[in-house]
């Protein structure tokens, strides 16, 4: 089950994390994987282990901005058959909208916003004349519930959940599903780096502390992200569009 021999997966933000974990299954179940990263040198570590593995050897690196539309078009065009576009590149900041600057803001929206809809922009049209396709987007539980000092990046998750429906319902007739999955806290390079650079000393302390915010009492891992993403991807889910998934360990119903 859930296999993806010969489908072509372009997944943004493969370098690590969540994107990695999911280009890491993808790969591992079949599929052609296409990572777009503006880290080159996380790519490209993705991408040779990937091809060092006995599992597969279909995958390939791409240095992109995402935010960049003509980058963004040129790569899709050479990559050419896109039959899966997981939108999972994207950029945290802490503030409120006072503490929020013009900078900031842009900034968010720019890779988180502009960079999934130049995805879409670019995808959607070779899906539509290969007559299917799937797409993913990762939102976030900022989307759907209110998240202290995340004014920007609830913003920008906003925009995701609400671009996941319209998409969907667009191109119901040209067989394209479309669906979004919205984590809590994932523990990824990203939430160390965060810790220890807002939090020095108390690494362990803010580690425990935001690990049981969610109600289950522990952080996702990114595999778990790369689970979901792959059913969903999969011609298993084919009859599934236009919905979001909170993988949030209680989060959103559970934490009165």
């Amino acid at each position: 089950m859930y296999s993806l021999e010969g489908k072509s997966a372009v997944i943004t933000g493969g370098g690590s994390g969540i994107g990695k974990a999911i280009a890491t299954l993808f790969a591992t179940q079949g599929a052609t994987v296409h990572i777009l990263e503006m880290n080159a040198e996380a790519a490209t570590a993705t991408i040779t282990a990937l091809n060092g593995s006995s599992a597969v050897l279909r995958a390939h690196a791409h240095s992109c901005d995402v935010s960049n539309q003509e980058q963004v078009k040129s790569v899709f065009q050479e990559i050419g058959q896109v039959d899966i576009l997981v939108n999972n590149a994207g950029i945290a900041h802490v503030g409120t909208v006072e503490t929020t600057t013009e900078e900031d803001f842009t900034r968010v929206f720019d890779v988180n916003v502009r960079g999934a809809y130049n995805c879409l922009h670019a995808a959607i049209p070779l899906m539509k004349a290969q007559g299917k396709g799937v797409i993913l987007n990762i939102a976030s539980i900022a989307a759907l519930v209110g998240i202290t000092d995340r004014f920007a990046y609830s913003m920008s998750k906003g925009a995701i959940y609400a671009m996941t429906l319209s998409v969907a319902r667009d191109y119901l007739a040209h067989n394209i599903r479309c669906n979004s999955i919205s984590p809590a806290r994932v523990h990824t390079p990203f939430v160390d780096g965060f810790i220890a650079k807002n939090y020095p000393g108390k690494e362990s302390e803010i580690f425990e502390k935001l690990s049981k915010s969610q109600p289950i009492g522990r952080m996702g891992e990114p595999a778990e992200v790369a689970n979901l993403a792959l059913f969903l991807c999969a011609d298993e889910a084919s009859f599934i569009t236009g919905n979001d998934y909170p993988l949030d360990g209680g989060f959103v119903k559970l934490n009165n």
